[in-house]
């Protein structure tokens, strides 16, 4: 499935989804909770689970490539030891990729709620989380809980997709001791990584529809490129709190989804 006629309208609608994806995944993550939904609405309904998502990803790798090289010009990184985090990161996400065929989208989304309210319970509760570097980890134990992080957060996004930078996120802030900044540099590192993995996977079995992807990859980039830039100006403080809204955000959207299916069936 490569090509597909879209109304204007649509098209605008997904365009503009995207920039606002963008600067908030540069930020903090989270910028699927606007891209994949938008997607769902403006694509027609027969399209196909890894259709969607596969188109999902390649603003989401442009938008990312962009956050990324603006924090790695401000944001020193030590690339031996980010290294088990992105090559478990690529290998997560190319095992996710494959898995969409057998997708059952609702089955998760009680168990990503539960995680998403202990995740913002638990930064709620820790004022000064994130604000300074705090590593918690040193030496081989240090590399395979950042391959671990890689891996598990890789399927995720592999497989159903939003939430993964938040998820990078919190979990080298809370799980390693980074500081936000730092810890947003190598969660965009990660996400890169988890994004053109998927692309890989999913072009590979042609389920990209690439002429809208492009069109809202434009318009991711300019988003991410925006919203790096909004990061680095404002600080720690400021990216603590747009993380805060993130996560209300996903906690909200994933309760609507989970209540409406039940409404449903």
């Amino acid at each position: 499935m490569t090509g597909l006629e879209l109304p204007l309208l649509t098209i605008a609608f997904l365009v503009c989804a995207s920039f606002l994806a963008g600067w908030v995944d540069s930020i903090v993550g989270g910028g699927g909770l606007v891209q994949l939904p938008s997607l769902l609405i403006g694509l027609p309904a027969d399209t196909p689970v890894p259709t969607i998502s596969g188109t999902n990803k390649v603003p989401s790798f442009m938008g990312t490539s962009v956050a990324a090289l603006t924090y790695l010009r401000r944001i020193p990184v030590d690339w031996w030891g980010v290294l088990p985090l992105v090559a478990g990161s690529a290998t997560g996400s190319a095992l996710g990729a494959r898995l969409t065929h057998f997708l059952d989208r609702a089955a998760f989304t009680p168990l990503v709620l539960a995680a998403i309210v202990g995740v913002g319970v638990y930064t709620w509760r820790r004022p000064h989380l994130g604000l300074q570097h705090r590593a918690k980890h040193a030496g081989w134990r240090s590399r395979a809980l950042l391959g671990a992080i890689g891996l598990v957060v890789g399927l995720w996004d592999g497989f159903i997709g939003p939430g993964t930078g938040s998820f990078f996120l919190i979990a080298l802030v809370g799980v390693m001791g980074y500081e936000f900044l730092s810890a947003t540099t190598y969660a965009k590192l990660a996400n890169w990584t988890t994004n053109l993995a998927a692309i890989v996977v999913l072009g590979w079995t042609g389920n990209i529809l690439w002429g809208i992807a492009l069109a809202m990859g434009c318009a991711n980039l300019l988003g991410g490129f925006t919203g790096a830039r909004t990061a680095l100006r404002n600080g720690n403080a400021f990216v603590r709190r747009v993380f805060g809204w993130v996560i209300v955000a996903l906690g909200v959207k994933l309760t609507w989804d989970m209540v409406d299916s039940m409404v449903v069936s």
